[in-house]
């Protein structure tokens, strides 16, 4: 049922032994599947190569089937469809197992800014229903231009929730590659700090940045499977979510404001700078101050602050949710 992921008949049997008997040593994976232990044993280090697999103290353990697997599914969605189903039967299998038998598996630990940006775009690629973001200023493993996997996952469905940090929007670049998702269907928002970066795919698993690896220097982050931990996660995304600043750039037809207009008042109430701001309209500072005073006058508003609160009773920006 794997052959179309690469996966030999000999290979898949062996591995489906390793995910049912979790951290169990090759004479028991011989014994359970009625095979040489050479055999089982030369397979093994097949599946170590590629990875599936992890070995220690001379005992094996599966890793995530479908944080490995998945991804190779998006290709060629039709042929892929039944060795789809078989990789979330083995996911399942594998939480199960782990939930029962090794608390501690319900998080690995992912090390090195590579590492952490490949498991990132994994996440996205396995993704099939929406992807929630916290998105920190100075990222340590992934720019917004190297996250050639956003568009892919927006083209084919994937809903796509961000909160970014005001910081970040001000670094070089950044905001027009987060306005330029917005275009593309993000939905933005903005706070101007969040308390860590997340990244939760389908509500179903995270990967949240830990401290620095002591002994190699590298990030470190935790891929979290579902458990309490992951609702907890989930609930601290939501909280923050409901409390942030919407990012727009529609105009609507119902309010009467240029899109111009409404993405200037979106990114002011967000708390990006005027240059920032000027420099993504594509206008001097002079133009932006006149086009605030304007604003200002039509809302009848004595600072900018007023111009907040008027924004919203004038409901100019829509249902902004804060």
């Amino acid at each position: 049922m794997l052959g179309a992921l690469g996966l030999g008949p000999a290979e898949e049997r062996v591995y489906r032994a390793v995910v049912s008997g979790y951290r169990s040593d090759a004479d028991a994976l011989a014994e359970a599947l009625g095979a040489d232990r050479r055999e089982v044993t030369a397979t093994l280090d097949v599946l170590l190569a590629k990875g599936l697999v992890t070995r220690t103290d001379e005992r094996y353990a599966a890793a995530p089937p479908d944080v490995l697997l998945g991804p190779m599914l998006v290709k060629g969605q039709a042929e892929l469809e039944q060795a789809r189903a078989a990789v979330s039967q083995l996911a399942d299998e594998y939480r199960g197992g782990a939930r029962r038998r090794d608390s501690a598996r319900l998080v690995d630990v992912v090390t090195g800014a590579e590492a952490i940006r490949n498991q990132l775009l994994s996440l996205q690629r396995g993704a099939r229903e929406e992807m929630l973001w916290f998105c920190r200023k100075a990222p340590i493993a992934m720019s917004s231009p190297e996250n050639d996997e956003e568009a892919k996952a927006l083209a084919r469905g994937v809903r796509y929730q961000a909160v970014f940090e005001t910081a970040l929007l001000e670094e070089p670049g950044e905001l027009a590659e987060v306005m330029a998702s917005v275009r593309a269907g993000l939905i933005g928002r903005s706070l101007p700090a969040l308390p860590v970066r997340l990244a939760i795919a389908d509500r179903k698993i995270a990967l949240c940045p830990l401290v620095t690896d002591d002994a190699t220097g590298e990030p470190t982050a935790a891929l979290v499977m579902e458990s309490s931990l992951l609702s907890a996660l989930v609930a601290l995304f939501e909280s923050y979510w409901e409390r942030a600043i919407p990012l727009r750039i529609d105009g609507g037809a119902d309010v009467p404001l240029t899109p111009d207009e409404r993405q200037l008042l979106s990114l002011l109430l967000a708390g990006v700078g005027d240059k920032s701001i000027a420099t993504q309209l594509g206008v001097s500072g002079r133009t932006l101050q006149r086009r605030l005073q304007d604003l200002m006058r039509r809302a009848n508003a004595q600072s900018r602050m007023h111009l907040a609160w008027r924004v919203n009773e004038l409901g100019w920006l829509g249902d902004a949710g804060w």
